[in-house]
C-alpha cells in the first residue's frame, strides 16, 4: 500500500528508526529515507568509542540501512571498511526484517592524536584503503560483493563512487549523525541518525542514457557523471544537496515533512515504512557450541580466573562460562567474538 503526500502539512509521523520509501515519477527519481533514534544509540552506547569513531560508525549504519533494505529477498548486507586510518576497520550487518549490529575497530593513540589536532574528518578517520558491499542471500546461493576505493574521503563520497562505477546509477546520499540532549534527562546524550539516498532510475528513452552504459564506452575526457546530465537527475541532485544535516535527525521534523519539502512541486509518492532495531545474533547458546568446537588444547588455553570469558565485538555483552560447562580444563586467554 501506498500513500500520497498531501498540499498541507502531514498529520501522521514516522517515527524513529525507520525507513521510508519515496518515487518522484515526474523525474524519475526513487529514493529511501532513513530515520535512526534507539537502534543507533543502542548500538553505539555499548561501546566507549571517542567521539569521532562513534559518529563515523553511525554514518556507516545510516548508510548501511539505506542500502540493505532495499533487498528484495531474505539474505543480508555487510558493509565492511579496511583502511590504513586511524579507524582501521568498520562493520555493519544488516539482515533483511531491518535487524542491525556493527563494530569498528581503531587505533586509540592514533584517535587521539587526531582529535588534538582537529582531523577528524570521516576522510581524515578512515584514510586510505577500500570499502566492501556484500550481498549473501544464504543458503547455497553465490554472495555477491561490491568494492570502491578509499581514497581520503567520506562514506558520502564513497556510496557515489560505488553506484557511479559498480552499478552505473546516479545517486547522491546524505548522512547526519549526533548526539541530542533532552531536556530533564540530566545531562545524558543520545545518538541519533539519518540518511537519505535518491537516485535517477529513467524509463523514459530520452532518459535512458545511462542505464546501459558501459564505463568502457565513454567518450575520453568525458565522466559518466557529465553523460547523465540529464535535466531531471540536475533538479534532484540539487534539491538533495539542499538538505541540512538537522533536517535528517530532528525528532520533531517527520520523514513525510521532509519528503514533502524537498519534492512537492513535482508530486511526490510515499510507499510503506520498514522497522530498524539493533539485534545482534549472538546467543548463549551459540557461544557455547562454537567453544565445544574447538579443540580441548584450545578450550584449556581458554580458562582465566577459573572462566572462560567471550565477549561479543558487535554488541559487546560478555559470555562467562565454567571450564566444565564446555569440557575445558585450565589455561589463561579470554576469548573475543
Amino acid at each position: 500500500m501506498d500513500i500520497e503526500i498531501p498540499t498541507r502539512r502531514p498529520s501522521h509521523h514516522t517515527p524513529d528508526d525507520t525507513i521510508l520509501p519515496f518515487e518522484v515519477s515526474a523525474l524519475d527519481l526513487r529514493g529511501r529515507i532513513v530515520r535512526l533514534g534507539p537502534a543507533v544509540d543502542e548500538i553505539l552506547s555499548r561501546h566507549d568509542y571517542p567521539l569521532p569513531v562513534s559518529k563515523l560508525l553511525g554514518e556507516a549504519i545510516a548508510l548501511a540501512a539505506l542500502f540493505g533494505s532495499s533487498l528484495k529477498f531474505d539474505g543480508r548486507f555487510i558493509l565492511q571498511t579496511q583502511s590504513d586510518g586511524p579507524v582501521r576497520m568498520l562493520v555493519v550487518d544488516y539482515v533483511t526484517g531491518g535487524r542491525m549490529r556493527a563494530c569498528a575497530r581503531f587505533d586509540r593513540n592514533r584517535v587521539a592524536e587526531a582529535i588534538a589536532a582537529g582531523k577528524v574528518s570521516a576522510g581524515e578517520m578512515l584514510g586510505r584503503g577500500h570499502l566492501a558491499m556484500t550481498i549473501d542471500q544464504g543458503g547455497d546461493m553465490n554472495r555477491y560483493q561490491g568494492l570502491v576505493a578509499l581514497d581520503g574521503e567520506g562514506l558520502e563520497a564513497v556510496a557515489h563512487e560505488y553506484f557511479l562505477r559498480s552499478e552505473q546509477i546516479p545517486t547522491r546520499v546524505r548522512l547526519a549523525v549526533a548526539e541530542e540532549m533532552r531536556a530533564g534527562d540530566s545531562g545524558a546524550t543520545h545518538w541519533r541518525a539519518g540518511g537519505i539516498m535518491l537516485q535517477f532510475l529513467p524509463k523514459s528513452p530520452d532518459r535512458m542514457r545511462v542505464a546501459d552504459l558501459d564505463p568502457g564506452d565513454v567518450p575520453e575526457g568525458v565522466t559518466i557523471e557529465e553523460v547523465s546530465e540529464d535535466d531531471a537527475w540536475v533538479e534532484g541532485k540539487a534539491l538533495v544537496e539542499t538538505v541540512e544535516d538537522i533536517e535528517l535527525i530532528d525528532p520533531d521534523l517527520s520523514t513525510e515533512q521532509l519528503v514533502y519539502r524537498l519534492f512537492h512541486e513535482r508530486g511526490v509518492r510515499v510507499f510503506d515504512s520498514a522497522n530498524i532495531e539493533a539485534k545482534c545474533s549472538c546467543s548463549r547458546d551459540n557461544v557455547e557450541a562454537m567453544l565445544k568446537s574447538f579443540s580441548q588444547d584450545d578450550r584449556d588455553h581458554m580458562v582465566e580466573d577459573g572462566k572462560i570469558a567471550v565477549t561479543c565485538e558487535f554488541c559487546n555483552r560478555t559470555y562467562d562460562f565454567a571450564p566444565d560447562e564446555v569440557g575445558a580444563n585450565d589455561g589463561e586467554v579470554d576469548q573475543a567474538l
